[in-house]
């Protein structure tokens, strides 16, 4: 489906997702994080050990102290699932949202970890995205899994390191993985419904199961001042005007209630820097809950103002369904 742009500064068109890559949001650092070369197609072999023992923060989600590498590593991939969690499957292409450190084997010097950012990171997984240990370790894990890795050079950073982190091309390299979560095109808010008594508002439906949420206009005038509702009310942090967001989103114009755009349609999510898009959706999603679903409505002044746009007559009102699933 073409898809008009959200974007302020973009002209009308396919929106693609951005790579990931080094920003102060909480995002892994790129000489430092696990993205890297793209994955190798050749197969891999998957070993048990050896893995050095984790000694502090032995819980999920506490950050992780790991000792030296027991002598030798492995020439292979070793990994090994030291808390077994029981939520969703991750699956290949997934948005895979984790807390990790990485260390190097032979002096245990930590190289980067996301506890100290104060955030998980959130990248593809399975495509090419991170390094190929990564994709052909974590793909099948499950949300609640804390997932050891031993990484020889081949799957990591290859023969040239990141010298940056002080990663030789001959390091192997530990990580320790908490997976957080899952989202792929199938995904919903799932926070607690919110009362939507306003008749002369558009209702938002609540489901849940990953389709797209009904969205019917009342055929009353439009506001003229932006909406900005909860139809889930999530328990994540606020949004802050800087975050980049992974999304859900459907659009239909006020006059009429014809569908002009959607993320469900094609499968895919969204991934949008907040500052870069249509003012009605700076200033709506400013301050809601990650996890939430927000319907708002957006005054041609805050949204393409008296420009056209492919399926969208100049002036229009505008009405989206929004699921916050999560801040890149």
């Amino acid at each position: 489906m073409r898809r008009r742009s959200l974007l302020l500064a973009v002209p009308a068109g396919l929106l693609t997702l951005a790579g990931c890559g080094d920003d102060k949001s909480g995002k892994p650092a790129a000489s430092a994080s696990p993205s890297g070369p793209a994955s190798s197609s050749a197969p891999v072999k998957i070993v048990e050990g050896p893995l050095p023992d984790i000694t502090a923060g032995t819980k999920f989600g506490e950050k992780p102290t790991v000792a030296k590498g027991p002598g030798a590593p492995s020439k292979d991939l070793a990994v090994k699932t030291v808390i077994q969690g029981s939520g969703t499957t991750v699956a290949q292409g997934d948005y895979l949202q984790a807390n990790y450190l990485g260390q190097i084997w032979d002096t245990a010097k930590v190289f980067d970890n996301s506890w100290d950012r104060g955030a998980p990171a959130i990248f593809p997984i399975g495509v090419g995205r991170v390094i190929p240990g990564w994709d052909k370790a974590l793909v099948g894990k499950k949300v609640g899994d804390r997932v050891e890795l031993a990484i020889p050079p081949n799957l990591g950073y290859g023969e040239q390191g990141q010298p940056d982190a002080g990663i030789k091309g001959t390091d192997t390299l530990v990580f320790v993985v908490d997976v957080v979560d899952t989202f792929n095109g199938k995904s919903s808010a799932k926070g607690k419904a919110v009362a939507q008594n306003d008749a002369k508002l558009p209702k938002v439906g609540t489901n849940t199961d990953g389709k797209a949420p009904s969205i019917e206009v009342p055929k009353t005038a439009a506001p003229t001042k932006l909406v900005a509702n909860y139809v889930l009310e999530g328990d994540g942090r606020p949004v802050k005007p800087t975050d980049t967001l992974l999304l859900q989103y459907k659009g239909v114009v006020w006059d009429g209630g014809k569908e002009f755009d959607s993320s469900y349609k094609n499968g895919q999510l969204a991934q949008f820097p907040l500052q870069q898009l249509i003012k009605g959706w700076q200033e709506g999603l400013a301050g809601k809950k990650v996890g939430s679903r927000v319907m708002l409505v957006v005054p041609p002044d805050l949204g393409y103002g008296d420009k056209a746009q492919p399926g969208i007559p100049a002036k229009s009102t505008l009405v989206f369904s929004l699921d916050i699933l999560a801040v890149m």
